[in-house]
């Protein structure tokens, strides 16, 4: 079992491979990665029980993740690298035409840790319901989670799947809400406000945790509450607040680093404000 502060010093690194891929593609996306390196750190440092060298698709005997908001592959590929699914030198190869790193997620490439293609936002949590409903009938007792950004909940089949969770009472699954207010467009609020997520999910049969997501503490504490209710008759929901960018000053909380590669002078500067705690790729 990891500290806190061994949680912290990876989630930095993180922070660190996600800066230098998107900016070696000058293509990506690093707001919403960075706000989430502490979730992703604690889900698979810690929280998840799963064996790298065991992956499999079907994802027997082990608890599954699905990244539904594709587009903060980064995040994914540099966790699922530094947890040991692949060679760290391959983050070099992120979004090269032909890698197994694309900008979105694909199992075309047999990459070890993804199960399904997660280019199009709205569509994870429903392959999360089949897992879970899968693992159920299996017999098998482990878990399912799925990462949404708050933007996508604003995709009508997000809803369907919610309704769906809470009527057939899946309560082997745990969906996180990445809730930054930052979508491609502006603030989430501007754009189309999801008012109140805790009393949306509660009125469609949801139990909900809610904790911050920019604080490894509290996520390991968010993260083991949320397990603790499954099991009950209720699929179990976290509202995670983070800051989109966090960790670099001129990106933290601002949609216009939604999708932009950071230049080399603004490179650095991220970079110096960073901590290399692990070794770079």
């Amino acid at each position: 079992m990891a500290t806190i502060a061994e949680l912290e010093n990876i989630a930095w690194q993180i922070r660190r491979d996600i800066i230098r891929m998107v900016n070696g593609a000058s293509s990506g996306h690093p707001g919403g990665s960075l706000g989430c390196a502490d979730l992703m750190t604690a889900l698979y440092f810690e929280v998840l029980d799963l064996e790298p060298k065991n992956f499999t698709m079907e994802g027997v005997g082990e608890d599954m993740f699905f990244l539904s908001n594709g587009h903060i592959s980064p995040v994914w590929y540099s966790v699922l690298a530094r947890r040991g699914f692949f060679p760290i030198k391959e983050l070099s190869t992120f979004r090269v035409l032909g890698s197994a790193l694309q900008g979105h997620p694909t199992p075309k490439y047999s990459l070890p840790g993804v199960r399904v293609a997660s280019g199009s936002l709205g569509q994870g949590l429903s392959v999360s319901i089949g897992a879970s409903l899968g693992k159920k009938l299996n017999g098998c007792n482990h878990l399912v989670y799925t990462l949404c950004g708050d933007g996508e909940l604003q995709e009508g089949q997000i809803w369907e799947a919610i309704m769906f969770a809470g009527s057939n009472k899946i309560d082997n699954l745990i969906t996180i809400i990445d809730r930054n207010n930052a979508q491609i467009d502006g603030e989430v609020d501007n754009v189309c406000s999801l008012s109140n997520l805790k009393a949306k999910f509660l009125a469609f049969d949801w139990d909900v945790v809610q904790m911050e997501g920019n604080d490894m503490k509290d996520c390991i504490r968010g993260l083991k509450e949320a397990k603790q209710l499954t099991g009950k008759g209720k699929p179990v929901a976290i509202i995670m607040n983070t800051l989109m960018g966090y960790g670099v000053d001129f990106m933290q909380g601002s949609y216009k680093w939604h999708g932009v590669a950071p230049n080399t002078e603004q490179t650095a500067n991220a970079l110096s404000q960073l901590k290399e705690t692990l070794g770079d790729y």
